[in-house]
């Protein structure tokens, strides 16, 4: 069964927001390996939403190290943050 984090996170200001999507995409796949699939998606200046598929909990669990330090550092810069986790019923590829 596989399992997804959808991560939104609502920054301070436009600049904080630039930065986390820069350095996301630059090394979210080193720091979350076990990833099955990694997904960032830009829904305004300030709002961005991380996905992340795991092959299972434990895969995620394992993730989370990773997760809370990522977080962690740029907490200060975060205006909110609202997680949901949940299995995947569907995962439609072309």
């Amino acid at each position: 069964m596989s399992v997804a984090r959808i991560t939104t996170v609502n920054f301070n200001k436009k600049e904080d927001a630039d930065t986390m999507v820069d350095n996301y995409v630059v090394n979210a796949p080193s720091e979350f390996p076990e990833a099955k699939q990694l997904l960032q998606i830009r829904t305004s200046d300030t709002t961005v939403v991380a996905i992340s598929l795991y092959s299972d909990n434990e895969a995620m669990e394992r993730a989370s190290v990773a997760r809370k330090k990522r977080m962690g550092e740029s907490h200060h810069k975060h205006e909110s943050v609202d997680t949901k986790v949940g299995e995947v019923k569907l995962n439609h590829q072309i």
